[in-house]
């Protein structure tokens, strides 16, 4: 189960990568770029952090072929149709719920200390947005905007970290926390709630 979900969460983000593309109107080689950005960009500096060596995606075929088509295959579905607004956001979510996920799992692997399993995860899921939206000119991120995202991501890894140290099936594990940080960040998308923003204090 947590392949299968792992290889739905690098596609999701390397998707969600040829759509920012698509909207920044860059090239196919550009979405590329994004693609694998968006993709590898959260697991790479956590295994960097953790030092493990070498890079998971370095010595795994699959994932490069995986973000490569699924890159193409979007690219030609975006040269017929256009996409609703919302469709990045969604997309992106999935990708957030459960490489969130899959960094939490990883860092309690490593045996890393609670507060250190928090950081890693969340760092894992939104690595990858911020450095898509670096590329594409949007500032601040995505995750530097009130938005409730990088909060989504915290609040799963918290969840896994919770029914992991109580001893719960693995499958429950994944499933509550990638749900739970999925319906977070739909709820923000379609019920536009953000965290309030900072203000300057009155004189």
């Amino acid at each position: 189960m947590l392949h299968a979900l792992y290889l739905l969460g690098i596609a999701a983000f390397a998707a969600s990568g040829v759509l920012a593309a698509h909207r920044a109107a860059m090239d196919p080689f550009g979405g590329l770029v994004l693609a694998f950005a968006a993709a590898i960009s959260g697991g790479t500096l956590r295994d960097l952090i953790l030092g493990r060596h070498p890079l998971y995606w370095t010595h795994d075929w699959l994932l490069p072929v995986l973000i490569a088509s699924v890159a193409v295959l979007t690219m030609l579905y975006l040269r017929r149709r256009e996409l609703p607004h919302r469709t990045l956001m969604v997309v992106d979510a999935v990708g957030l719920a459960v490489v969130t996920v899959i960094g939490a799992r990883a860092a309690i692997d490593a045996q890393v200390t609670p507060v250190a399993v928090l950081i890693l995860a969340v760092l894992t899921g939104v690595t990858g947005e911020v450095v898509r939206d670096v590329l594409c000119g949007e500032f601040p991120p995505l995750l530097l905007r009130e938005e409730v995202y990088a909060t989504a991501a915290l609040a799963g890894a918290a969840a896994y970290l919770g029914l992991h140290r109580a001893g719960a099936p693995d499958t429950v594990d994944i499933a509550v926390s990638a749900a739970l940080v999925f319906a977070l960040r739909m709820a923000a998308i379609f019920r536009d709630l953000h965290l309030p923003r900072l203000r300057r204090l009155s004189a």
